[in-house]
């Protein structure tokens, strides 16, 4: 598979920010897009986490339309089913099930990857969609930081998990679903769970996103041996209730500008349904972006071997 590299408008649009990450970028990139060819996932199997709205709902639903058999792993089933059954109206002949995951929660993903293996020989593509931005600083079960326990440990740990089953798969896809905000933030070595300074939720969240960014190289070099890829992403300013609630002011600002989540799904789908493409980058809009464009957020080596012993040691793995 060749990687086209970006255009001088596509790097253009990408260093505005506004115009790379609003609907403006996407439309004026997509018209250069060919469409997936129809049943181009017909016979594989999906898992997207945090399904049941949004850009996951909208990552479930164009996999199901492609032909693939899609879980969509969510905290309250009941969603999960009003979700599973509005897909199924866009796409008559989807192939879904719901099943109750919190990757928050470190037992439970345990609980559910036994689950799931015990009845799925074979999975092809893992989303790791799920997202939280709690206003005041909160702690999973098993006493993480929110952000940091939704967005790396669960999925590393889930992903560890479910390795012998991506394994089994052709060339299986693990896909982050990052963010934009990252940008803006370097990996605190020192302070992973945001233990000390004031506590801001958006801060937080854009940090666990930079953890995923930095993760990537690591976790695509683990699995390389398996034939498994590993991918993160980010998917621009989409308006999600997510977004309308934990940035309400960016919300009401922005809104003419933000994305449909199934825009901001599409790179998700497209990585998911495209062979032979680089693994340990990321990407947005189809594309390969930069992992850094300030010099402050520009890490270590010593600090992403930091974070990655760190989440072996949280999760109780042995990926060191």
């Amino acid at each position: 598979m060749t990687v086209h590299r970006p255009t001088h408008l596509d790097a253009t649009l990408d260093r505005t920010v506004v115009l790379g990450y609003s609907r403006i970028g996407f439309r004026v990139r997509s018209r250069a897009w060919p469409p997936f060819p129809p049943q181009a996932l017909k016979g594989r199997t999906a898992l997207v986490t945090g399904a049941n709205s949004g850009i996951g709902k909208a990552i479930a639903a164009g996999l199901a339309g492609l032909g693939a058999s899609v879980t969509l792993a969510v905290r309250n089933t009941s969603r999960g089913d009003v979700a599973a059954a509005e897909i199924t109206v866009a796409v008559p002949d989807a192939a879904l099930q719901v099943e109750r995951c919190d990757v928050a929660d470190l037992v439970d993903v345990r609980e559910f990857a036994a689950r799931f293996l015990g009845k799925t020989d074979r999975l092809d593509m893992l989303v790791h969609n799920a997202g939280v931005m709690p206003t005041s600083r909160t702690e999973s079960t098993q006493g993480h930081e929110l952000c940091l326990a939704t967005h790396v440990l669960g999925p590393l740990l889930l992903t560890e998990l479910l390795s012998p089953a991506l394994a089994r798969a052709a060339a299986a896809q693990v896909i982050l679903m990052s963010s934009g905000g990252m940008y803006a933030q370097a990996l605190h070595p020192n302070n992973l769970e945001y233990r000390t300074g004031d506590y801001h939720g958006a801060t937080a969240y854009a940090r666990s996103k930079r953890m995923q960014v930095a993760l990537t190289p690591a976790l695509a070099d683990h699995y390389a041996g398996e034939g498994i890829s590993v991918h993160s992403m980010h998917p621009g300013w989409v308006d999600t209730s997510g977004v309308a609630t934990s940035l309400p002011k960016f919300h009401a600002l922005a809104r003419p500008l933000l994305r449909s989540p199934a825009d901001g799904a599409d790179t998700a789908i497209w990585l998911a349904a495209t062979d032979g493409l680089p693994s340990g980058r990321f990407w947005h809009d189809r594309r390969i972006r930069p992992e850094h464009y300030l010099r402050r957020t520009r890490d270590r080596s010593a600090d992403r071997d930091r974070l990655w012993q760190f989440c072996a040691a949280a999760t109780g793995l042995a990926i060191g």
